[in-house]
């Protein structure tokens, strides 16, 4: 492994075994999203992981690394082929895809906020956004993407 490489394989695995800890999350992807495979047969729900961008910085002798990252968090909408009783929540299970992804997301930050990654210096700076999708993709997906930032400390050090 590279070390100018090493803090991003870091994030990445990191996030990986923690989001696949949580029961409502069975397949975590990373890379363009458009070149996953989000047929039917992949298994759901899934989590695909997005490094927009990495902030190198140097303060007072601390270097640190800050990672730009989204993580989308979706499940399949399945339809009832029941006529539509309640207007509210609809004939499908959008809502229950909503209210759990959001809660995968919410969890993974709150362990970087103060739980074991806050501990092993995966930490979430400033505030999370959450942004909703409905009918994404091909194969009608809902769920949430959370954005965030992820301070590292940089243990390349020059002598």
């Amino acid at each position: 492994m590279s070390q100018g490489i090493r803090g991003f394989y870091q994030v990445t695995k990191t996030l990986e075994d923690q989001l696949l800890l949580d029961e409502n999350c069975k397949t975590v992807t990373t890379g363009d999203i458009s070149k996953i495979n989000l047929e039917k047969q992949d298994i759901f729900p899934l989590s695909h992981i997005l490094i927009n961008s990495v902030t190198q910085s140097d303060n007072n002798g601390s270097a640190t690394y800050t990672f730009n990252v989204s993580i989308l968090s979706m499940d399949i909408v399945d339809q009832s082929k029941e006529p539509t009783t309640d207007l509210f929540r609809g004939n499908d299970n959008t809502q229950d895809i909503l209210n759990t992804q959001m809660s995968v997301s919410n969890k993974l930050i709150q362990i970087m906020r103060g739980g074991t990654l806050f501990q092993d210096m995966y930490q979430v700076q400033g505030d999370a956004t959450f942004e909703f999708f409905t009918e994404r993709f091909e194969n009608e997906l809902a769920g949430v993407t959370a954005t965030f930032n992820i301070t590292i400390y940089n243990d390349i050090f020059i002598c």
